[in-house]
């Protein structure tokens, strides 16, 4: 019995404290680590409670900025910041940038960019870990960052980054944010509901939709590019791999739909390459830029925008 408890009380900590996580010797490069997603699981679930939780107009319009914020974060932080590096920033901005990004509830920035660099390096060959060509649909889509084999940072890949004690931390403990954020957001609710009763909203209330919900809307719009913009769109450039434009998933991501681009010229801010190409995390980076928080964002080249442009297939 004993024995039992302090393994159990060892994985409990392994969902705070990412360095003492182990795969078992029998996992596979497929396997699952159902213990280590249950999280993951029991959030979806938690879907149910939205039938005794109820709605309010507060709540609603709540989720949804959680929701744009948050996938601002991922695009342009996560992705376009930590794993392309298409502009800079101050030690104390990248920190801050990385931070808000963990309230994404997509691991730490160090894993996050890791990864998506090994999928550049690996785009839809046999080595790429969420490609729906090689892995089909449901394992691009989900089932890739839920197995043993992806738990880890590929710290390799992210050399530069790993120099920052904070970074270091924070993908170490990268759970700790999100649940900081819940707790926030159920205190907001009591909060609203004692001093603001007009808003007819409540901390439970408010944590269902600020934040069950627009989680997962967030964490399957993003799964998204992995997936369908690998099957999905058109194709202005003849890649190597099988991206493709999406207009569609480039609205509800902010800009990433436009994939093709992305896999065509990596290096730049913009994915919207021209101007009817709706990119808003790409208008939100200029903004920040105009504040002078980020500075030498990095262009597409003319040359290399119109380069084999209409080839695609």
């Amino acid at each position: 019995m004993q024995h039992r408890f302090w393994g159990l009380l060892w994985r409990l900590i392994g969902w705070l404290d990412n360095q003492h996580y182990q795969a078992p010797a029998s996992a596979t490069s497929e396997s699952i680590d159902w213990w280590r997603v249950l999280p993951f699981v029991l959030l979806h679930i938690a879907l149910i409670s939205l039938f005794w939780v109820g709605w309010s107009p507060f709540a609603v319009i709540f989720a949804v900025m959680m929701y744009l914020v948050r996938m601002f974060a991922i695009t342009g932080f996560y992705h376009r910041y930590f794993a392309h590096k298409t502009f800079q920033t101050s030690r104390a901005g990248q920190f801050v940038f990385a931070l808000i990004g963990a309230t994404a509830v997509q691991r730490g920035p160090l894993w996050w960019a890791s990864h998506h660099r090994s999928h550049h390096v690996h785009a839809d060959q046999p080595q790429d870990i969420h490609s729906p060509h090689q892995h089909g649909f449901v394992w691009s889509h989900l089932g890739w960052f839920l197995s043993h084999a992806n738990f880890n940072t590929q710290l390799e890949r992210v050399r530069e980054l790993t120099r920052f004690r904070e970074l270091c931390w924070l993908d170490r403990f990268d759970s700790l944010v999100p649940i900081a954020l819940a707790a926030s957001i159920y205190g907001l609710g009591e909060l609203l509901s004692a001093y603001a009763p007009g808003l007819h909203t409540n901390g439970w209330q408010l944590l269902v939709w600020g934040f069950v919900v627009s989680t997962i809307a967030l964490y399957h719009a993003t799964f998204c590019i992995n997936s369908l913009a690998h099957v999905w769109g058109s194709r202005r450039y003849a890649t190597r791999d099988q991206s493709r434009n999406n207009w569609l998933i480039a609205i509800f991501t902010l800009g990433e739909g436009w994939h093709n681009n992305h896999h065509h010229y990596p290096g730049t801010v913009r994915q919207g390459f021209y101007w009817w190409e709706v990119d808003l995390t790409y208008y939100g980076l200029q903004l920040l830029a105009a504040l002078g928080l980020i500075w030498n964002l990095k262009q597409v080249p003319i040359e290399v925008r119109n380069q084999h442009a209409g080839k695609g297939h």
